[in-house]
């Protein structure tokens, strides 16, 4: 398994965000989802080790994540798109993802290839010679999703990467989530439930900070009858499990 978590507790300030969390994750591509506040962007942060676990296992690429670990194998094998992430704006988008091999500590050789495949991949081949600051909100989304691949990484973790994006680029990135979880372990947190629907193989659900279900993308949409909150069958199912996990909670 490329992620493997047992019992995991992950703390966002004083705030226990992931609580007892039992998750195994191979190849393929995940889509993570719940609601604000469910803890997502926590447990992504965690599983890119920039969040220490504050209790159980969690294991990466067969690594296991502790505190007293050395990490940077794990994280030459990892990519990692996080929600808010910074950037020189006088660099160019090739300038950009460079840098960023660079802290991925990639063979020197290597890197001006790399960066032009995942330049291309994202859509940005014409706008590769442009400075940062002067590219648009979905522009620079598929900039992120570039410096996350340009390692080829086995366990890929993307943080509501379609924000800014427009129909046509969405449809265009869930071909390549496709591809790219053809060969490594895919993980992405949104909120578009549809994107789900379409890309990901399972799907994770996550409600303050525990796991509501896990189970096929096609199966989430058998989940949902009619009444449901959602204007389509697999928002339906989505709301259904929210509503039965909370319900059960509250017994």
């Amino acid at each position: 398994m490329n992620v493997r978590a047992e019992a995991l507790r992950v703390r966002a300030g004083r705030r226990l965000a992931v609580d007892g969390l039992d998750l195994a994750l191979g190849v393929g591509v995940h889509g993570l989802l719940g609601p604000n506040g469910a803890g997502k962007t926590t447990l992504m942060r965690a599983l890119a080790t920039v969040l220490e676990p504050a209790g159980g296992r969690l294991s990466l690429l067969g690594t296991p994540v502790t505190g007293r670990a050395d990490l940077r194998p794990v994280r030459r094998r990892l990519g990692y798109l996080p929600q808010h992430f910074g950037y020189y704006p006088q660099f160019t988008v090739r300038e950009f993802v460079e840098y960023m091999a660079w802290l991925k500590e990639m063979p020197r050789r290597d890197i001006p290839g790399a960066v032009q495949r995942a330049v291309d991949r994202v859509g940005l081949t014409a706008r590769a010679d442009a400075r940062m600051k002067t590219l648009s909100g979905g522009m620079l989304r598929r900039a992120g999703i570039a410096q996350a691949i340009v390692n080829d990484p086995e366990l890929l973790l993307l943080d509501e990467p379609t924000v800014g994006l427009d129909v046509e680029q969405r449809i265009e990135f869930r071909a390549l989530l496709r591809d790219l979880g053809a060969g490594g372990c895919v993980l992405v947190s949104t909120h578009l439930v549809e994107d789900v629907a379409a890309a990901c193989t399972d799907v994770v659900l996550l409600d303050e900070g525990r796991l509501v279900w896990l189970g096929a993308a096609t199966d989430l949409a058998e989940r949902g009858a009619t009444g449901e909150a959602g204007d389509s069958a697999t928002e339906r199912g989505y709301s259904a499990l929210l509503r039965e996990h909370r319900g059960t909670v509250a017994a």
